[in-house]
């Protein structure tokens, strides 16, 4: 791969980058089909992505009509790579097995290693045959939605295609690599003013949070909504934040910590809420929760913003649920897309139906919403979260502090980029946007 990193670092016209050799092989973070019982036994908490992740070699597939290859300069960590990588809710091989017996193109999928990562930024190499909106040479990041378009359902709403996927998950050659095969249709321009490894950290995250709150499919928070956010400074609560206070309405935001809330209030989030020290406990053991402590949060809710929350922005899951029913507004909403912390949800459903509230699922975005929120982030409205960055050799490091929740924002993986804070193609835009606003959650060690 270094002709392609220095052909790129050169600044190669397209011509002369879509004519270098692809490589029969690339670098890679992998886990493998016979590692898949290895954590047999051993509570989730303890299962450790260092013993799991791989990195080395992989073969390079041949490329479909509708693909592309990307070198990939640098990606992110998920929390999909960490249920990749300690095989739960179940091994993602089963995934790729199902994909593999879908067509002749699918089963290049159905390996006994996956490559891992669902974000990535990075530039054209090469194009399929049906491939007309792309060129090699093209600066792009990377979204996830994994989709074809022959399900009728995916021509009103992508997500909801019954072959819908997730790229680097439930598909094979993912992000955390230095070369990727991608969907043309997962292709978005890069932002001009952002390092390869701040444009690499967005698109998952990012177009997950557009679709809760702004996209039509979810919420469509309107200005004035008190929208109350989970885990305000993290990698969905981040740009969540960032879209209600563009949007014009009232984020109330859940933190951990005073560093957390101190960062929040720098990124415009007036209302804070500490959760530990405030000491909410919203179980009184594991199988009971306890509506004093939903009353008391829901009280300090109104105290911040004068009303209960329009819109709650739930990903937590089983350890909050309950108090996010609770909380909502009469005829509001909760928007939930995961569940960290437990995807068997309980909540007292007369608080649900006697008050007309209702819960909206949604899942990652489609093209549209994506490429919606690529471009706010283009025009320097919504700002990168990257907190730290880490080199590929170390990408079960980067998932382990994802897995125990011992970093804020995102975590970056630098691929073939040979060093961090490269990629700028527009420095006279990342210095009117302000450098201080780009680089906030890494300027703001929390």
């Amino acid at each position: 791969m270094q002709h392609i990193l220095d052909a790129i670092n050169g600044d190669a016209p397209g011509e002369d980058i879509g004519a270098l050799e692809i490589p029969s092989s690339y670098r890679a973070a992998y886990v493998r089909r016979e590692d898949a019982d290895m954590f047999s036994g051993v509570e989730s908490n303890d299962k450790d992505p260092r013993e799991s992740i791989h990195i080395g070699e992989v073969e390079t597939p041949e490329l479909a009509p509708d693909e592309v290859y990307v070198a990939v300069m640098a990606s992110s960590i998920n929390f999909n790579t960490v249920w990749t990588s300690i095989f739960e809710p179940l091994p993602t091989f089963g995934f790729l097995d199902r994909l593999g017996r879908e067509s002749s193109w699918g089963a290049r999928h159905a390996l006994d290693q996956h490559v891992i990562g669902s974000d990535g930024s990075g530039v054209v190499l090469q194009t399929g045959t049906a491939v007309r909106n792309w060129k090699p040479g093209d600066r792009v990041a990377i979204h996830c939605n994994y989709v074809d378009d022959q399900d009728p359902s995916a021509h009103d709403d992508s997500m909801k295609a019954a072959n819908q996927r997730i790229w680097g998950f439930e598909s094979n050659f993912g992000g955390l690599a230095d070369l990727a095969v991608v969907k043309a249709n997962q292709l978005m321009p890069k932002p001009s003013h952002l390092t390869w490894e701040e444009a690499a950290v967005n698109a998952l995250c990012a177009s997950t949070s557009y679709r809760m709150l702004v996209g039509r499919n979810a919420a469509t928070m309107k200005q004035g909504d008190v929208v109350l956010i989970w885990g305000a400074t993290g990698g969905l609560g981040g740009y969540a934040t960032q879209l209600v206070l563009n949007g014009g309405g009232i984020p109330v935001g859940v933190v951990s910590s005073p560093e957390k809330g101190e960062l929040l209030r720098k990124m415009g989030c007036e209302r804070v809420i500490d959760r530990k020290a405030e000491g909410y406990s919203f179980w009184s053991d594991e199988n009971t929760q306890d509506e004093s402590e939903w009353r008391r949060f829901g009280k300090r809710v109104r105290e911040l913003a004068g009303d209960d929350p329009d819109i709650v922005f739930e990903h937590p899951g089983r350890s909050t649920f309950g108090a996010s029913v609770f909380v909502t507004k009469r005829a509001g909403t909760v928007v939930t897309c995961a569940a960290t912390s437990g995807y068997m949800i309980e909540y007292d459903n007369r608080h649900l139906w006697m008050k007309l509230k209702r819960i909206i699922s949604s899942h990652f975005a489609n093209y549209r919403e994506a490429w919606e929120m690529n471009r706010l982030i283009d025009l320097g409205m919504v700002h990168p979260i990257l907190s730290a960055t880490y080199d590929l050799e170390h990408t079960g490091d980067a998932a382990y502090q994802v897995h125990h929740n011992m970093h804020e924002g995102k975590l970056g993986v630098l691929c073939l980029a040979d060093g961090p804070n490269l990629g700028v193609s527009d420095q006279a835009k990342r210095e009117r946007i302000g450098e201080d606003r780009i680089s906030l959650f890494s300027r703001t060690k929390a």
